[in-house]
């Protein structure tokens, strides 16, 4: 595009006007720095609601029993609603088509001994699908599995800080754990990537739990999942018709709102997508806006280059050049340092978006990055609008007299 001498041209010009050069291209490179930014912060927003949601499986509910606020059938407000093992049944029975599996969970806290070590750890009793809901992986052993909820065997799979705490380096595989005064067997140990708290829990067959509190058939609460290929809407109509079958089966009024509650991780995750993705559309306009300010800035600057060198453009047309030279000679100074300050701006924009990394997280931003292919497209969007805005005072310039060039003051 430029031959030898255009190139000494531009250098001289940006040698002898070396502030103009500066805040043109300073506003070009803070234009597309502040956007490379912006919309790298909204992709680390959505890194957060998906981390959030993504430790457990996204296509489960979770049911949660409450207590009823108005009385239904003769039974009075104020009753405290309790899932059982029968519960489990109704719903696998009555919902084939839509269940993809279904664990119940019971939470309590115990102190945990292995020797001369104890400490107090979360225990979730529950069946063997529990460990897809929560994406438990497996680093030794195994995890719970039928055999263990039929037989109500003592067995237990510990998070792998239980044993980094407990066993101090050794390999828990196999040895006894005391739990609530009985002993356990280790079969198996887990990492989760919801973090240190998942991974100091201790999973047992929940029949056992049963067992040990007098041999009863209640359940904390029920995690269950949904065949993927219902899809959404599909998902959203099982949780309406699986409200209404377990109100009518626990005698709740279908008013009542607070005797059973459901967590759609589905809709959640959903509706965050949702959010974050709107999140990111306000940042990235704020960042266009910021790009848009730049393309004014540098149309600014360049109307005031023109003017400046309006008696230069005059000699040049009182030798021969023509109107085409003089319009390529300032377009070319223009998109030169567009250029080269757009992409400055770029490079440090990602630059300082791969250095921030997990910096940011207690703001919901994690790891916030930008696609490279949508960074050099609105670099080179800044690019053609700088040529644009040399090119109108350009266009302007040649059309101006060589004699009135020359007189201008």
């Amino acid at each position: 595009m430029f031959h030898k001498d255009s190139w000494q041209e531009i250098f001289e010009t940006i040698n002898n006007n070396k502030l103009r050069t500066f805040l043109s291209g300073f506003t070009v490179a803070l234009g597309i720095f502040i956007f490379v930014i912006l919309f790298g912060f909204g992709n680390g927003l959505k890194n957060s609601f998906q981390e959030f949601f993504m430790d457990d499986a996204t296509n489960i509910f979770r049911l949660f029993p409450g207590t009823t606020s108005k009385p239904y059938k003769g039974f009075k407000s104020g009753r405290l609603i309790e899932f059982d093992n029968n519960d489990i049944a109704e719903i696998k029975r009555n919902f084939p088509t839509q269940l993809l599996y279904i664990t119940p969970r019971i939470t309590r806290n115990y102190v945990v001994k292995y020797i001369k070590k104890s400490n107090n750890y979360g225990l979730r009793a529950v069946a063997p699908s529990h460990q897809f809901a929560e994406k438990t992986i497996l680093m030794k052993g195994r995890f719970i599995n039928h055999q263990d909820v039929k037989n109500k065997t003592k067995y237990a799979v510990i998070g792998r800080l239980v044993e980094k705490d407990l066993f101090e380096g050794d390999d828990a595989l196999g040895k006894y754990i005391n739990i609530g005064n009985r002993s356990f067997k280790v079969i198996g140990v887990f990492q989760d990537d919801g973090g240190d708290n998942e991974e100091r829990y201790i999973y047992t067959p929940y029949t056992t739990n049963q067992l040990i509190e007098k041999n009863n058939d209640k359940v904390g609460e029920i995690t269950l999942a949904f065949k993927p290929e219902i899809g959404f809407e599909g998902a959203m109509q099982f949780e309406e018709e699986l409200m209404v079958f377990l109100k009518k089966r626990h005698h709740i009024s279908t008013a009542d709102e607070n005797a059973i509650f459901i967590r759609n991780v589905a809709d959640d995750l959903n509706q965050n997508q949702q959010f974050g993705s709107l999140l990111q559309m306000v940042v990235s306009f704020v960042g266009l806006g910021t790009l848009i300010a730049g393309i004014i800035g540098i149309s600014n600057i360049m109307v005031f280059v023109v003017k400046e060198r309006t008696k230069e453009i005059g000699v040049r047309k009182a030798i021969g050049a023509t109107p085409r030279a003089v319009i390529f000679m300032i377009l070319q100074e223009s998109i030169f340092i567009t250029t080269a300050a757009g992409y400055i701006g770029l490079f440090g924009g990602i630059l300082l978006l791969k250095s921030i990394g997990t910096s940011l997280e207690d703001y919901f931003i994690k790891n916030p990055y930008i696609d490279m292919s949508t960074a050099i497209f609105a670099t080179l969007i800044l690019i053609i609008f700088g040529a644009i805005a040399g090119y109108v005072p350009a266009r302007r310039a040649a059309r101006i007299k060589p004699i009135e060039a020359l007189n201008d003051k």
